[in-house]
């Protein structure tokens, strides 16, 4: 049963986006679940190698189509490299002249992932925290994106 302020949090809204040019991103899923560990779900997201800014970000099973819906969200910034772990979907969708696979230059969104999951326990890897429906999960951790990085009033 959704309330009215729950609606309210699932309509688009119009924001104002100015995009500016990306040389290299870094980009990272991390895991989470919903429910019990057999349902997982995964934030997806990818930031500015340079400046750490986060730059899109889905919420989403781990599958190519996940990544698809971030390189789509991607695409405005003109990004001509990608930083990755070796997850096969990377080497999959990603040109090979622009995709490096490492841990040498993916610390930046690794040390993000400590600071989400000590924000948010439902990020944490073991908790008693969790949510019990996709719909809440995806709202709690979207707001706190939102709100941290991208400093909209949620």
């Amino acid at each position: 049963m959704n309330t009215p302020l729950l609606e309210s949090l699932l309509q688009p809204s119009l924001v104002q986006v100015v995009v500016e040019r990306v040389e290299a991103a870094e980009m990272d899923e991390m895991w989470s679940f919903v429910g019990n560990k057999k349902h997982p779900r995964w934030l997806w997201h990818a930031i500015d190698h340079a400046t750490g800014k986060v730059l899109a970000y889905v919420l989403a099973p781990h599958t190519d189509a996940a990544l698809e819906s971030l390189m789509e969200l991607l695409r405005p910034f003109g990004i001509e490299r990608f930083y990755t772990d070796g997850w096969s979907g990377y080497t999959r969708m990603l040109d090979k002249q622009q995709h490096e696979v490492g841990k040498n230059n993916t610390q930046r969104i690794e040390r993000k992932h400590l600071t989400l999951r000590t924000r948010i326990k439902r990020l944490a890897r073991k908790t008693i925290c969790f949510s019990k429906s996709e719909q809440l999960h995806d709202i709690v951790i979207g707001l706190l994106v939102n709100r941290y990085e991208f400093g909209l009033a949620v």
